[in-house]
């Protein structure tokens, strides 16, 4: 069984890599060096290229795969070659197998430390969607800005709703993030004025990342969307909310949105993953047709959490504790969505989950819902208050799955947030 294959590569027991996960990513030696493809083992990166440059992982001849600045063109193989290579190498590393562990020489071309290495964003996102999925989330935010009797829209229980945002400023963790400006109202104003943001938000969300194109004009049916989605990573759709609240009558997040995505450098793939299955929620009333699916094991049981490091700060303080399995819309039954008036998704667009929050307070997915709009401030155990993030401060979010002794995690991904750009305008 694969849940007892063990690595000869020592691996620490709370990893969020081991033999039976091996997540793709795409990193170099330096930040400018050329970049390949690799997995991640334990604390180390296991270089893809170099196996494929010594006759290992072959999948198609004459052809290379992982030599590659971006994962796409192995995506775009076929989920086949995800099995084949996933299997090909867990045998090769496995403890049992001397092949690569007695050659000295191979494993020095092979491995290199996660720490010593510059991780890049790991496949060109052509498109990127974000969905509004969380039931819980979309109740606090409905009861904040409207009538709590009617928190949710009439459309909400019938449709995974989304909105197409901007692939070109998807980001890997480590990027940081420019407090963006742009127009906001306050309360008391006949006019918006020009401000950089002033309620800047994270939120917690995870995102899945096509592996399969469909033909414009050909849905992809609920029953078949699994088989187009390659893996899964965190994913933080950093919000503007004050630009937000201004703008997106009536089509939507605009400036809001565009200015930055992140994403975990690791892609943790549905094979990986398969051990964790479970159940979504209940979905009353039962959808129309195109959206039915069995409920019984269509979730994952994903532990999700946020933390926040202050400037300056020496510790980080743990501000949300969630769960994936809380969303209400699956991803198979977001895919369908997104696809049945006949859109055709490409290999490494990205589907963004939409704010994961649960049913408490301390599982709620952004700051605009842990401190209420501001009206409930949070205190840090340095001693100050966050309504929303500060200039300095770290977002770090973390996910990993957990049963039977064994760990399949996404490591993290973080950003720092900058002071927004100075301008100079003659009113």
């Amino acid at each position: 069984m694969t849940s007892q294959l063990k690595s000869f590569i020592d691996v620490a027991q709370d990893s969020d890599f081991p033999i039976q996960n091996l997540p793709y990513g795409v990193f170099s030696e330096s930040p400018k060096a050329q970049r390949r493809v690799g997995v991640a083992l334990g604390e180390w990166v296991v270089d893809l290229a170099a196996l494929e440059a010594h006759g290992f992982l072959n999948l198609k001849q004459g052809e290379t795969y992982f030599n590659q600045a971006t994962l796409n063109k192995f995506i775009e193989s076929g989920k086949a070659n995800w099995s084949k290579v996933r299997t090909e190498l867990q045998y090769l590393l496995s403890a049992q197998n001397a092949e690569l562990r007695d050659n000295d020489e191979l494993r020095k071309q092979v491995f290199f430390k996660q720490a010593d290495v510059t991780l890049h964003l790991p496949v060109h996102v052509p498109g990127y969607t974000d969905f509004y999925s969380s039931k819980e989330h979309a109740t606090n935010v409905g009861c904040m800005f409207r009538d709590p009797k009617n928190a949710l829209l009439a459309n909400w229980s019938e449709l995974p709703v989304g909105y197409n945002g901007r692939a070109s400023s998807v980001i890997v963790s480590g990027t940081d993030i420019v407090r963006p400006s742009g127009q906001i109202k306050l309360p008391t104003a006949d006019r918006p004025q020009f401000s950089a943001c002033r309620k800047l938000d994270f939120e917690l969300e995870t995102g899945f990342i096509i592996g399969k194109a469909n033909a414009l004009g050909e849905p992809i049916s609920v029953e078949n969307a699994w088989d187009h989605i390659f893996g899964m990573v965190l994913f933080n759709d950093w919000s503007a909310r004050d630009l937000q609240q201004w703008e997106y009558v009536p089509l939507g997040p605009f400036n809001a949105k565009t200015f930055a995505s992140s994403i975990s450098p690791w892609i943790v793939t549905l094979e990986a993953l398969e051990p964790f299955k479970t159940h979504s929620p209940v979905q009353e009333p039962q959808p129309l047709a195109y959206l039915r699916e069995d409920h019984s094991n269509n979730s994952y049981d994903i532990h999700l959490s946020v933390e926040i490091q202050a400037q300056g700060a020496t510790q980080t303080d743990v501000i949300c504790e969630t769960n994936f399995k809380y969303m209400y819309w699956s991803m198979a039954q977001q895919l369908a969505h997104h696809t049945i008036a006949g859109c055709n998704v490409q290999v490494g667009d990205l589907m963004g989950s939409g704010t994961i929050s649960g049913p408490t307070e301390n599982s709620y997915g952004s700051l605009l819902e842990i401190t209420w709009n501001a009206t409930k401030p949070l205190t840090l155990a340095n001693g100050e208050q966050r309504t929303f993030i500060q200039d300095g401060d770290t977002l770090t979010m973390k996910g990993f799955c957990e049963k039977d002794g064994l760990r399949v995690g996404f490591g993290a991904v973080s950003g720092k947030v900058l002071p927004a750009v100075q301008f100079n305008f003659a009113e």
